[in-house]
């Protein structure tokens, strides 16, 4: 399966390649020969975390390349008053009556802790296309399920500020 990333996602881990391929990459390296010069390398432990940040970075780069190429970019169009990329949605929990308040982003955006959660969630992939109002089921699991009723839906943008996910 591809992602699905906008224009700004791609930016991003493009930018992002480009800082680690000709800032950070070649900083590392010189750490490593840095510390390769302490002595011996197989009880040298700043030898060791060098190589691990030298490595870390070099698959960071591998994979921020190998989403760009399986990417699939998308548009963001959604229709007044429905939900889609980038929209705030605001949902009450029929469960316990408690009300929440999401940020439908791209996978790549994703952040739970701060209310953006993706829109391939089981969240986010129920509340996609639906208006104020609308009751939405959310199935977590096979055994497990709730339902949600949309209150309110904000059209967004896509906010260039919404940092992409790190590992």
């Amino acid at each position: 399966m591809n992602d699905e990333l906008t224009k700004v996602d791609i930016k991003k881990m493009e930018e992002e390649i480009r800082y680690r391929e000709q800032e950070l990459r070649p900083k590392l390296i010189a750490e490593v020969q840095v510390a390769r010069g302490f002595g011996d390398l197989s009880e040298n432990f700043e030898y060791k975390a060098a190589k691990q940040e030298k490595n870390r970075n070099e698959s960071r780069i591998r994979y921020l390349k190998r989403m760009i190429a399986t990417a699939k970019v998308i548009d963001v169009k959604t229709a007044a008053g429905t939900v889609g990329l980038f929209s705030k949605v605001t949902v009450r929990v029929e469960e316990d009556g408690s009300q929440e308040t999401y940020f439908i982003v791209t996978t790549l955006r994703q952040n739970p802790l701060e209310g953006r959660i993706s829109k391939e969630s089981p969240v986010g992939a129920a509340l996609m296309g639906h208006k104020a109002g609308d009751r939405v089921t959310v199935r977590v699991s096979e055994d497990y399920s709730y339902d949600m009723t949309v209150l309110a839906v904000e059209q967004g943008r896509d906010d260039e500020n919404i940092e992409i996910l790190k590992f």
